[in-house]
């Protein structure tokens, strides 16, 4: 790890006022896939798989959090976690504390705006929470995100915060009441790695709702929800 790169990680660390024994795993955490793509030969790693922790680590967190201070049935408590637990409540924390600033992008990525792109965003936050987690176990990992979730948390509890749009596809469709389930399926991805597309479609009774698209398969979901709202206003 060069010198450049200590600089830019330690000067993460103060600005979320965490220090990792190990360093590396910050990195990891804070590498877009084009990066990793582009440093293959330097043992680069991208951050999909901290991502993949952070993500269970983060549910589990707010669910803690929520289960212990609400007293709602299972119903309530898992829609009060979709919005805070969402791409959009994730990119707003992220650039609270810009940390578009400190990602390693590949040339593509960065040369099509990836420091400010909300799903990147999103996914680098999800990345981190699992490097702490990594790092300094649970509590760190907990402390962190009720620190840099804070607002978003306190306006959930108080119903006053964004909707989640699939969150609101089910629950239009469960007032139909015939328990049948929601399905989404990728049915197209295209476009360099450093710009991906991906097509989701919702369906409902194997009937197609509505279609999305998006940098990421979360984004394409959420998109392909919102068209299917629209279908029952």
């Amino acid at each position: 790890m060069n010198k450049n790169d200590q600089k830019i990680l330690i000067n993460f660390e103060e600005k979320i006022g965490y220090s990792f024994k190990d360093r590396a795993v910050l990195k990891e955490a804070l590498s877009h896939s084009s990066y990793a793509n582009e440093n293959k030969v330097h043992g680069a790693k991208c951050n999909e798989r901290l991502e993949f922790l952070g993500d269970s680590v983060l549910g589990l967190a707010i669910s803690s959090y929520l289960f212990k201070n609400l007293e709602l049935q299972e119903g309530e408590l898992t829609k009060k976690r979709a919005t805070i637990v969402c791409e959009r409540s994730l990119s707003q924390a992220a650039k609270k504390i810009n940390m578009g600033e400190f990602l390693f992008l590949g040339k593509g990525e960065e040369a099509t705006g990836g420091r400010e792109r909300s799903s990147i965003l999103a996914d680098a936050f999800e990345a981190v929470i699992g490097a702490i987690y990594i790092d300094g176990g649970m509590e760190k990992a907990t402390e962190f995100i009720q620190v840099r979730l804070k607002d978003i948390i306190q306006a959930s509890m108080n119903g006053n915060i964004f909707r989640d749009h699939k969150t609101e596809l089910q629950e239009i469709l469960q007032s139909i009441g015939n328990g049948e389930k929601i399905r989404y399926e990728l049915v197209d991805e295209f476009g360099p790695d450093h710009d991906k597309k991906f097509i989701m479609e919702v369906k409902f009774n194997e009937k197609v709702l509505g279609s999305g698209q998006g940098r990421t398969k979360k984004e394409a979901e959420q998109e392909a929800a919102k068209k299917a709202i629209e279908r029952f206003a």
